[in-house]
């Protein structure tokens, strides 16, 4: 989505092309791979939905209907693969699936991911006249579990993430977001660093700080979501990449590691910010039906 972003398409077709080339017979993907071997087969729910938000993110980068079209088995056979781990008594979805059948506890920020993923997917279904109601159906059972039952996840609270990624998947908007988000602003947000990645400890992270922003600008709050991407810079390296997080009880950076996904959600929250491209919105008004 950032290759897209930037203007790097080749970059970003030949990624999704890999996801299409790799992707397994039950529609899923190996949890990890490294130089081609799979390090772990086990299948993370959210990573396989996601295809489906970072194809219409490219559609609507580029108006290239085309490829939506050629993606379109690949995310089918994804979806379909998540949607048989909705295994929960609310419609929340177990966060892995294992070689012996088991689908591990239902995680409420992967869900909440799942949630805009199946949103994604909906909305590429009806742009390419292929209706999917059973999915519709089954998104309704999630965005309900999320909203209305907190117990049926594992209790992550501690995680900025379990914070705001209900608001940044679309299942929470309008006032129930704002309450949210102010509950517990003072818990993680660190002025002029960013946010916390968990509530107890110093540490300072750039991708969830991007990620709340994005949050943000979802609900309209537009100058704090400023604010954080401004706040996080202190993490950006004279090359441009970015260091993962900031220890700020002593100010070193940790782990030592500049990672893909921080810069990744850099651009994308600088993206929506600044409504730069066609797909800015792709968290704030995709899909268009929350």
């Amino acid at each position: 989505m950032a290759l897209t972003v930037t203007g790097l398409l080749d970059e970003a077709r030949a990624a999704y092309l890999w996801s299409a080339q790799t992707q397994r017979d039950d529609g899923s993907w190996p949890m990890q791979t490294r130089a081609g071997v799979v390090e772990i087969g086990d299948a993370d729910t959210n990573f396989c939905a996601y295809l489906a938000t970072g194809v219409l993110h490219y559609v609507l980068a580029t108006d290239d209907d085309d490829f939506a079209v050629e993606l379109w088995p690949t995310v089918r056979a994804g979806i379909e693969f998540v949607l048989g781990c909705q295994v929960g008594r609310y419609g929340e979805i177990g966060w892995c699936a294992n070689e012996h059948g088991g689908h591990g506890e239902a995680l409420l920020a992967g869900c909440a991911s799942i949630y805009h993923s199946l949103g994604c997917a909906i909305e590429l279904a009806e742009r390419l006249a292929d209706r999917q109601p059973a999915w519709a159906a089954a998104r309704r059972r999630l965005g309900t579990a999320l909203r209305a039952h907190p117990d049926a996840f594992l209790d992550k609270q501690r995680y900025s993430m379990d914070w705001y990624y209900p608001v940044l998947g679309g299942a929470v908007r309008g006032a129930e977001a704002h309450a949210r988000i102010a509950a517990r602003w003072d818990e993680f947000v660190v002025p002029g660093l960013g946010i916390r990645c968990v509530a107890d400890a110093p540490w300072a992270t750039g991708a969830e700080t991007c990620e709340l922003a994005l949050a943000l600008d979802t609900i309209g709050d537009h100058d704090r979501a400023a604010t954080l991407v401004d706040d996080m810079q202190h993490l950006r390296e004279t090359d441009g990449s970015y260091w993962t997080g900031l220890v700020f009880a002593d100010g070193k950076r940790w782990p030592e590691e500049r990672t893909s996904w921080t810069g990744a959600a850099v651009i994308l929250a600088t993206d929506a910010i600044t409504r730069g491209t066609p797909a800015n919105g792709i968290f704030r008004d995709h899909p268009a039906a929350h």
